[in-house]
């Protein structure tokens, strides 16, 4: 959605007023109607514009003259001062669940950010997640590079304190007891996760910091 020039230059700049702490999320999209409305390059295209533009940045912040000559931008000589903090460039944290994603994980990320709720790739189990984690794997063996200098993360899009059932009739992964709840996040440790986000959020700001203060109570120190 946004042009990979100007992407660099600002993950620069933030990277140089934070001191270092900036990790770049990318995605190739799934919306076609935001690309038609932003009129961006074809919404079909949309995993080969992603592939281009992660390397133009990673181009512009490796270089002291920059130059790119793709499908979809072509620039010669380009300076982008100052460069990031974090050399040889911020960690690019790759989201989605699909083969591309993972493939575009191996190639050109330095992590692994998927989603549990995709419909389409539901990793709401354990067992789920390191399926698509082993695919990963392989993929990062097949081009000739070490598994384990992928990160991995989990954004866990379930919480509950009450159990619900999964798809396959199990518990759904994060729901039921603190005891539960801890036990899966000491599985996704287990299995590499090195960071989680928790979407512990309501509509209700008074619900949510409940929410957070049990978490904080009953969960954390059982980990």
């Amino acid at each position: 959605h946004r042009n990979p020039l100007f992407m660099a230059k600002s993950i620069a700049t933030t990277d140089q007023l934070s001191g270092g702490r900036v990790t770049v999320g990318c995605g190739a999209g799934w919306m076609r109607e935001e690309f038609e409305a932003l009129n961006v390059p074809d919404f079909d295209a949309r995993g080969r514009v992603t592939d281009e533009y992660i390397k133009v940045m990673l181009e512009c912040w490796q270089n002291d003259r920059a130059s790119f000559d793709g499908d979809f931008i072509r620039f010669e000589g380009v300076a982008l001062d100052p460069k990031p903090v974090q050399r040889p460039h911020p960690p690019i944290w790759v989201g989605g669940e699909s083969m591309p994603a993972i493939r575009r994980t191996a190639a050109l990320g330095d992590g692994w950010y998927p989603f549990g709720s995709n419909p389409k790739f539901r990793m709401s189990t354990i067992d789920a997640f390191v399926a698509r984690r082993d695919k990963l794997y392989a993929e990062a063996e097949r081009i000739g590079r070490d598994p384990g200098s992928i990160e991995l993360a989990y954004n866990c899009a379930f919480h509950s304190e009450e159990a619900q059932s999964n798809s396959d009739g199990g518990r759904l992964l994060f729901t039921g007891s603190a005891e539960q709840r801890a036990g899966d996040i000491v599985a996704l440790a287990d299995a590499g996760v090195t960071t989680m986000i928790v979407n512990l959020p309501t509509p209700d700001l008074n619900e949510t910091l409940e929410r957070v203060e049990r978490f904080s109570v009953e969960v954390v120190p059982l980990l």
